[in-house]
Parts: structure tokens; C-alpha cells; sequence
């Protein structure tokens, strides 16, 4: 009885810790990051097709330059998910190009010519259409890295100079896998244990039954 008590009690608490970390761990992932597959050629060749991406969701306001952002804007890409790096945020001038048209194309943020080792074949725009965008304050310019194969902020210089805003933004690539790493062993973990819980409450029943079977099968030779 000793035995069924253990594993009764052992039963009550590994399996609801189960339950609780397999919620726990899903929810947190699923709020937290994102997980996407590239499948186009217009952020090579920092990420080309079939890389897959974990994007950390965040804030409009954690936007920074430089971040490659997860966003969509319905009325360009019929609410396709686009990924793209940020090159101006709200009071930004950003102008193309220094350089235009040569080797060391570049594009200029505020007077100054970014140094991007990023960008495809070291071509800044690639497209030989000059623009002068100053950002507008809660939305972002946005740019893929394979600057002549890219359908960016450039191709809607009506809208806002082409600029999407901060709500539209969805996540950030992140290359810190491990925390979504950790919880999703955190996962597995609590699917281990939600099963083990329900087998050890069998056992709990099978180990309380036993004894009174042997009684039975053993009282008649003592008559």
C-alpha cells in the first residue's frame, strides 16, 4: 500500500508539471518569436531561399537601423509576409545615392554613407533612380539586401515616400537561438512528463489492487 501511496503522490504532481510546462513553454513561443521559411531572393545574400529565420516579436518602438524586420502592408503585397532591413526610422533623410551608378554606390542616412558589407555583389541601390526620402515620424524605410532584385520601399514613392508604418512590423530576425531553443525542450520535457503522470497513476491503481487479489486466491487454504 506503501508502493500505491508513492506512486499516487508521484502521479498527482508529475503530471499536472507536464501540463504546465508543455502550456507554458507553447504559449511563451507563441507570443514570443516567429518562425519563418525565406522564399524569395531579395535579402540574399545575407538570407537566401529555404534559410529558415527566428524573429523575436517585438515593439514598434525597439525598431532600430539596420534590423531585418518581419512586416506586411496589404496594399503592396496582398498581406504577404515581406522581410527587409530597416535603413531610416521617423526623422531620418535618407538619399541615393553617393556615388550613384559606380562601384561604390551608397546610400546616405543623414549626411552619411553607409557602410553596408551586407548588400549583394557591394551595390548600394542597383536601380539608377536617384530619391530623397525624409522619414516620417512612427514609420520606417525599408530596403532588401539584393538591392537590384528587390521590391522595397523604392517602388512606392507615392506612399509616404515609400516608408511603412511601425505597426505593420511583426518580429525581428534574431540570431539568439537559444531561447526559443531551451523552451522548446522545455516542451518536449512537459510532454515527457504529462505522459508519465497518467502511467503512474495505472501503476498507483494496478500496485493498491494487488494485495487484495492475493488475499483472495490465498484465504481458502486456510480453512
Amino acid at each position: 500500500m506503501e508502493k500505491a501511496r508513492r506512486l499516487r503522490v508521484a502521479a498527482w504532481v508529475v503530471g499536472p508539471l507536464g501540463v504546465l510546462l508543455l502550456i507554458a513553454s507553447l504559449v511563451w513561443l507563441r507570443t514570443g518569436y516567429l518562425l519563418l521559411e525565406v522564399r524569395g531572393d531579395s535579402m540574399s545574400p545575407t538570407y537566401g531561399v529555404g534559410d529558415r529565420l527566428v524573429l523575436e516579436r517585438i515593439g514598434g518602438a525597439e525598431v532600430r537601423r539596420g534590423d531585418v524586420v518581419l512586416y506586411t502592408a496589404p496594399e503592396r503585397y496582398q498581406s504577404a509576409p515581406v522581410v527587409q532591413r530597416v535603413i531610416g526610422v521617423g526623422g531620418d533623410r535618407v538619399v541615393c545615392c553617393s556615388g550613384l551608378g559606380t562601384t561604390h554606390e551608397r546610400i546616405v542616412v543623414n549626411g552619411r554613407a553607409l557602410d553596408e558589407p551586407y548588400v549583394r555583389d557591394g551595390v548600394g541601390d542597383g536601380t539608377h533612380r536617384p530619391y530623397d526620402v525624409r522619414v516620417p515620424e512612427g514609420r520606417v524605410f525599408l530596403l532588401g539586401d539584393h538591392r537590384s532584385n528587390a521590391r522595397d520601399s523604392r517602388a512606392f514613392p507615392d506612399d509616404h515616400g515609400g516608408t511603412v508604418p511601425l505597426g505593420a512590423v511583426q518580429g525581428r530576425v534574431t540570431d539568439q537561438r537559444m531561447v526559443p531553443g531551451l523552451l522548446g525542450v522545455v516542451a518536449f520535457l512537459g510532454l515527457v512528463l504529462a505522459v508519465v503522470g497518467p502511467v503512474l497513476a495505472v501503476a498507483a491503481r494496478a500496485a493498491r489492487r494487488r494485495p487484495a487479489a492475493l488475499t483472495s486466491t490465498l484465504w481458502p487454504g486456510h480453512l
